[in-house]
């Protein structure tokens, strides 16, 4: 969007940050300690804002060598070509990211590789090496907050950082931004177009803006047109739109990375096919029992297509001495048959039980190929091919280990819709070491800076952890340079006219603080341990200290399991008298989260 004389100005900003995500945070904050006036505006709803931060495993790329650091992404590049500049200030960052969580985060971080014995440690290893033959993997290495993962504790650090400057960030939620404002004669960006409640805004920035809105994960037509898929599903945020991409390409900004993007979750990352509009859940991998037996994955046609066994890599496996995301079929099903079915049944170390209530039985080959919309006799035959397999304890179309072939008796089957998991996209506009983001010609578009997922630099291959490295390593970058004072384009001499009603002061912040009313022997208790932002519950105890009542006064969880957990718990705990009630399946975080704030209203109590 171009700036004219006509154009009138609601607000005014140092710096404009656009997505509270991981890098969005991190932008804003070290803005704000550059001394700039910070407006963060984000699509999401509060409590859902974070972008894949705050789904993500939480753990970060670095290593303790740098020349291994260096070899290592460079073979995870190839044979993409990449900006040595870009590389070299990301290798730099990475190699002093324990420092950086010390310093700037607040927090002693836990390197796994000195914990060999922690369970966290031993769960990730093959994470930190994720591709050991490549050069340097051996120093590679993954950091955290604390012991833990998948329990959104960097996102919530760095939300909290942006939360201790209140008082020169404000953070306004569910208020997309539309467009870039840019001078048509310097081509700068002097301010953005936002959406809120309904009604456009121009907010002009004196000094940068900072694009970190995320991926393309939840517009199927960008899926379409970048990846050439149909058929993937959200695992992370259900916000990121590629508006990004979008007001980058509307200023001239050169596009890298678009065809990229990374997955999880079972075989090469499927998924159990969720409702329509939910996200994929975020599967670990390393559910033995769910690889091996009288177990096949079939695609579109009912015919096998990939080694079950065979463990990948953020959804990459291999392709030909490649490492490859296949492409996505539109309706994969997992295939076994009663004794499989009644050993999943009875697995302690199933990751998330209630899945199997999804699956699908038959009682004949001639049923199952109705279940998955195929040829009964191409299903036939791919039956009469594995079992072959399995007598002659040997692969001969994909070469699964011979030890996992176990073949399938006469029925009933059963059946499990699947679909590809989308964790995120790489693709958006090219920013150089400095975070400022160039034009088709290499040119610099001034005061526009990028981090983050949108425009990623991780290629090819992906190791795990290193895009949370990026949103910290270049999120700091874009917010000091776009915090220093750009005197070209101040107040003074912007062609564009300012309305009466221009706030110089802002436009306020969603972020306030909140109180909450008590009656006699009612009490508040708050936690933040869940996957959504603070829970809040109002606990009723009788002159027994018994619990009579517990009211939900505050949460965002997920709609899935997460608010199952916020539905159920409450009750249990009444029933019950005590917090010491089981976890709900799949929702761990969000029932330690309300077991944690029903406790702290309960240590209230005299």
């Amino acid at each position: 969007m171009f700036e004219d004389s006509k154009l009138n100005w609601n607000a005014t900003y140092d710096v404009i940050v656009l997505g509270f995500g991981g890098a969005g945070a991190t932008a804003a904050r070290f803005a704000a300690d550059n001394g700039a006036k910070v407006l963060i505006t984000d699509s999401a709803p509060e409590g859902h804002e974070g972008g894949n931060t705050r789904y993500a495993g939480q753990v970060i790329s670095s290593g303790d060598d740098l020349d291994d650091l260096r070899k290592y992404y460079q073979d995870l590049a190839y044979p993409l070509a990449y900006d040595q500049d870009l590389m070299e200030t990301f290798i730099q960052g990475l190699y002093k990211i324990p420092d950086y969580l010390e310093k700037y985060l607040g927090v002693k971080p836990f390197v796994m590789g000195q914990h060999p014995e922690s369970p966290v440690s031993k769960a990730l290893y093959f994470m930190a090496h994720e591709y050991p033959e490549f050069r340097g993997q051996a120093t590679h290495e993954l950091v955290a907050v604390h012991e833990g993962v998948a329990d959104s504790a960097l996102w919530k650090n760095l939300r909290q950082q942006v939360l201790d400057r209140a008082d020169k960030i404000d953070v306004l939620y569910q208020t997309p931004a539309k467009h870039l404002i840019q001078k048509p004669e310097t081509k700068a960006i002097v301010g953005v177009q936002i959406e809120r409640d309904g009604k456009l805004l121009n907010v002009r920035a004196n000094n940068g803006v900072v694009m970190a809105t995320g991926g393309f994960e939840n517009n199927p037509k960008m899926i379409e047109n970048y990846l050439g898929e149909t058929s993937l599903n959200p695992i992370g945020s259900l916000y990121n739109k590629g508006i990004g991409v979008k007001m980058a390409s509307e200023v001239g900004a050169q596009l890298y990375n678009m065809n990229n993007y990374e997955s999880y979750g079972i075989f090469h990352g499927l998924t159990p096919k969720p409702a329509k509009g939910q996200r994929s859940q975020f599967l670990p991998f390393d559910w033995p029992a769910f690889h091996q037996g009288s177990l096949i994955v079939v695609g579109d046609d009912g015919t096998r297509y990939f080694d079950e066994n065979e463990i990948h890599r953020h959804g990459h496996i291999q392709d030909h001495g490649n490492w490859r995301i296949p492409l996505a079929q539109r309706h994969p099903y997992v295939v076994f048959d009663q004794k499989k079915y009644d050993e999943l049944s009875n697995d302690k170390n199933a990751p998330y039980p209630e899945f199997l209530k999804a699956v699908v039985k038959a009682d004949n080959l001639e049923s199952l190929a109705k279940v998955l919309n195929v040829d009964v006799d191409k299903l036939q035959k791919t039956i009469t091919d594995f079992n072959y397999f399995a007598e002659q304890k040997r692969d001969y179309a994909f070469n699964r280990d011979p030890e996992t072939l176990t073949s399938f008796d006469d029925g009933p089957y059963y059946a499990l819709a699947m679909i590809q998991g989308l964790l995120n996209t790489q693709g958006g506009p090219v920013h150089n070491s400095h975070a400022e983001v160039v034009d088709n010609d290499d040119q610099v578009i001034p005061h526009l800076y990028a981090a983050g997922e949108l425009g990623s630099l991780m290629g090819r291959q992906y190791n795990g952890g290193s895009n949370l490295a990026e949103n910290l390593i270049f999120g700091k970058i874009a917010g000091e340079n776009a915090a220093s004072v750009k005197p070209e384009i101040t107040a003074t001499n912007v062609d564009a006219q300012t309305s009466a009603s221009i706030h110089e002061e802002g436009l306020g912040s969603d972020i306030a603080e909140e109180h909450f009313e008590t009656k006699d022997n009612q009490y508040i208790g708050k936690s933040t341990a869940g996957m959504g932002n603070e829970i809040v519950v109002r606990v009723t105890v009788d002159d027994d200290k018994n619990i009579q009542d517990i009211e939900v006064l505050k949460q965002s969880e997920s709609d899935d399991y997460g608010l199952k957990a916020v539905k159920e718990l409450p009750k249990e705990i009444v029933a019950k008298n005590s917090v010491n009630v089981d976890t709900v399946s799949g929702a761990s975080a969000s029932s330690k989260a309300i077991k944690e704030a029903v406790q702290n209203a309960l240590n209230q109590v005299k």
